[in-house]
């Protein structure tokens, strides 16, 4: 799980009230996406605003960011409630996402500079050290959200990005939920495809091929879980 916000260091300027926000965010986001919060979950604001140490208002605050973004629903009487995910439901976000990945090249795409292409080689390396020992789907799903970050990083176009974000963010859980169904070497190998695919189209420039290579193993990945899925019914 990922560590709480802690309080600004020495030195160091004071965090803005949405820097801290956003923080928070990114936190309970992520534990969301990663199952540490389970669908279900109910998240007292009482109890967040106590660990990261902010009064309950920037809590509410998150909490209904993440409400419009589909992660969390807020019921009266009841509380904050992690919803659960579902394939079939999440199909037509996947076909949105399909769409939205080869604009990436076309509205004002960010070249990765040196250090976003050695962030890219170390993940292939971890990629390449975890296929090596034991594979584990967690290591997988972080492995995953990382090499997402790089990518987004490379979209310009600031509303193509946060609907981006928002979409990958809707649909990361069901990979998890249904990784033990499936093959995770298969699963692995993919994966190192498409980043050694990218990296290449990242080195040579061509960020309207990333787009085109993101939307081809978007539509591989859905794919595979479709087929895993129809298979658990029958």
């Amino acid at each position: 799980m990922t560590a709480p916000v802690l309080p600004d260091e020495p030195g160091e300027a004071p965090a803005t009230a949405r820097e801290r926000s956003d923080r928070i965010y990114g936190i309970l986001r992520d534990r969301i996406c990663m199952l540490a919060y389970p669908p279900g979950t109910r998240l007292s604001e009482e109890e967040l605003a106590l660990e990261f140490n902010v009064s309950r208002t920037p809590v509410r605050r998150v909490l209904t960011r993440l409400e419009n973004e589909g992660l969390v629903s807020i019921v009266h009487g009841v509380g904050t409630l992690v919803t659960d995910v579902d394939l079939d439901e999440l199909a037509q976000v996947y076909h949105l996402r399909l769409e939205l990945a080869a604009l990436m090249g076309r509205l004002a795409p960010v070249q990765p500079d040196a250090d976003a292409i050695g962030r890219i080689e170390a993940l292939i390396e971890r990629c390449d050290e975890q296929a090596a020992s034991r594979l584990d789907h967690m290591a997988f799903a972080r492995l995953n959200m990382a090499f997402f970050a790089e990518i987004s990083a490379m979209i310009g176009n600031q509303p193509l990005r946060e609907i981006s974000e928002r979409l990958y963010y809707q649909t990361s859980r069901i990979v998890l939920k249904l990784l033990p169904t499936m093959n995770l070497q298969e699963e692995f190998s993919a994966f190192r495809q498409e980043m050694v695919e990218i990296l290449a189209a990242v080195r040579l420039g061509d960020i309207v091929s990333v787009g085109h290579l993101r939307r081809v193993h978007i539509s591989m990945s859905f794919q595979r879980m479709l087929r895993r899925a129809d298979a658990a019914r029958r």
